[in-house]
């Protein structure tokens, strides 16, 4: 078993000649990175969040041979989501396939162990960072990676939980092109619903912005408004009409609706994980965790890839991140022992 460890997944695929060979070494190596996980509590490096962002950090960090440590609890922001798009070889793909495709291709390299549960407690200590899992069991490591996303905060409104994501949109980047051409509406207000005005517009000629009240435009972008032929609807929501999170139609308060295929939308957002803020790492003005150009947080050793860290929430911008974290850390850790 140590010897199949050793061997590349290539070599070892290439030598069985068959795909039940694939299938099996991903099976004999998560037994194996199982085994060590249990057996091992010293490593380069902890990622805790293993989606998209952690498991490309773990790939790079795991090709360049360091033992890591990836924690995720399984809670995904993008799980109500039914298709990835914008994301080449991907496109179209379900997000929970594309996950599931990227840990069995890291589990594929040995020096990689993977643990399922919560990351309750971080440290410094004198000789990087402890972690403690829902589990009790306390792990070490030189460096410590959060690419543990955000937690939307939903509108408190009938139907919109249960359209996130399907037809509650927050990228049209992912979604837009799926939904070109269609009537859509903005659900915003002021300077943030202008500008999404201005982006959506690129993909509808039948846009509507709902202010759910009042509205708050200066003069000026309401004739920018009128001029791109963008109503304005100030009646207040009384519920979202869907069936299986698919929009129907918006129901007011005075019992008038309005037929809509999309609604796109920017909800406020939280860190997914309190441990950032307990452990001393700073936040932007906007709730994003504060880096600088290397994924470097205001902390030494700790860094934060993904969700947690950008604007640009999108999965391909996760796995870059991912990706550029992990050849960072690796780096970082070099040096300090060269």
């Amino acid at each position: 078993m140590k010897r199949l460890a050793s061997n590349s997944r290539r070599q070892f695929i290439k030598q069985s000649g068959s795909a039940l060979a694939a299938t099996i070494f991903y099976k004999l190596t998560k037994t194996l990175n199982t085994h060590k996980m249990k057996d091992f509590k010293e490593f380069d490096a902890i990622i805790i969040g293993g989606s998209y962002s952690g498991l490309a950090a773990g790939m790079a960090l795991g090709r360049a041979l360091r033992q890591v440590l990836i924690i995720d609890s399984g809670a995904p922001c993008n799980a109500q989501t039914p298709f990835s798009h914008n994301f080449l070889t991907q496109d179209g793909e379900t997000p929970a396939a594309i996950a599931k495709l990227a840990k069995q291709q890291v589990q594929a390299y040995p020096t990689i162990s993977f643990v399922e549960g919560l990351a309750i407690k971080a440290s410094k200590t004198q000789n990087g960072f402890s972690v403690q899992v829902s589990s009790g069991d306390l792990f070490h490591a030189k460096k410590l990676i959060f690419a543990t996303g955000v937690k939307d905060q939903m509108a408190q409104m009938e139907g919109f939980k249960e359209c996130w994501g399907i037809s509650i949109l927050h990228c049209p980047y992912c979604h837009g092109y799926e939904v070109r051409n269609e009537k859509t509406g903005i659900l915003g207000n002021g300077e943030v619903g202008y500008e999404f005005a201005q982006l959506i517009n690129n993909w509808t000629d039948d846009l509507t912005i709902f202010t759910n009240g009042a509205a708050t435009f200066t003069m000026a972008q309401l004739e920018k408004l009128k001029k791109n032929n963008i109503k304005i609807v100030e009646n207040e929501i009384e519920k979202l009409a869907h069936v299986y999170g698919n929009l129907q139609h918006i129901v007011f308060k005075d019992d008038t609706t309005i037929p809509l295929k999309a609604i796109y939308t920017r909800t406020p957002f939280k860190q997914h994980c309190d441990l950032i803020e307990t452990l001393g790492c700073k936040l932007t003005e906007d709730g994003y965790v504060k880096i600088d150009d290397m994924q470097r947080t205001t902390i030494d050793g700790v860094f934060a890839c993904g969700d947690n860290a950008t604007r640009m929430r999108s999965v391909a911008n996760a796995v870059a991140q991912g990706t550029f974290t992990g050849a960072v850390v690796n780096r970082q850790i070099i040096a300090e022992e060269f």
